[in-house]
């Protein structure tokens, strides 16, 4: 109780929120951080996910491959790609490392709600002489896009956890106000900053959760208006 009563004294403390290095500034470079990379995996993986479900050939193929990627160590990757040409561009080996971890789960999520889509939907869709892309952004991608949101909050999530390894390689985020409480041998500081990041997780899991509550009425929306 009395290192979380510390604990509790060091966040509350006016002087620990402001300046350079504060808690401010570490927050907002966590959230650059977490926002750049789920923009990149997004851009990387939904694309590849939609084509592929659309199809039907190659994704398990795919999604197997993006999996393995689950199995190595975010921070052993990390730490190769600092021993790389990567390594001299500054944040670059932390992007490309949460990239990496967020991938599989975007992957995944895309591609198996593009499968559950009822195919009884696609076939009438077809029937009404709709296009290839016309049924992928008209009816498969509207359908799938529960699960699509599924996936996104969970690579997010994860990124907000797993940001704090950018510390690690001379990066901004929480992960700083945790590596100096090592550094400086605090505890309560240690447990600050783990707090902070829970927090911060908890957050963008409550906002994406009302973001996919909303994503079958935004997915009715984007039908009507494909079919207006």
């Amino acid at each position: 109780m009395t290192t979380l009563a510390d604990a509790w004294r060091w966040l509350t403390d006016p002087a620990h929120w402001s300046g350079d290095g504060g808690i401010g500034q570490r927050l907002l470079e966590h959230l650059v951080l977490t926002a750049v990379c789920l923009l990149i995996s997004c851009l990387v993986a939904l694309p590849v996910a939609l084509a592929l479900g659309h199809l039907g050939r190659g994704g398990a193929l795919a999604v197997n491959l993006a999996n393995v990627g689950r199995a190595v160590p975010t921070f052993a990757v990390l730490v190769l790609l600092l021993l790389t040409p990567v390594g001299r561009w500054g944040e670059g080996p932390t992007v490309v490392a949460l990239v990496l971890f967020a991938v599989p789960p975007l992957l995944t999520n895309a591609y198996v709600g593009m499968r559950e889509v009822d195919r009884g939907v696609v076939r009438a869709a077809r029937g009404m002489g709709m296009t290839g892309w016309q049924m992928l952004w008209r009816v498969e991608a509207p359908l799938a896009l529960p699960l699509i949101m599924s996936g996104v909050r969970l690579a997010a999530v994860q990124l907000v956890a797993t940001a704090t390894i950018a510390a690690l390689a001379g990066g901004g985020g929480l992960g700083r106000i945790i590596t100096a409480g090592f550094n400086l041998a605090s505890t309560p500081q240690v447990v600050a900053g783990a707090a902070l990041v829970a927090a911060f997780a908890l957050v963008v899991e409550g906002a994406f959760e009302l973001a996919e509550r909303y994503a079958p009425g935004l997915a009715r929306a984007v039908r009507t208006r494909g079919a207006a």
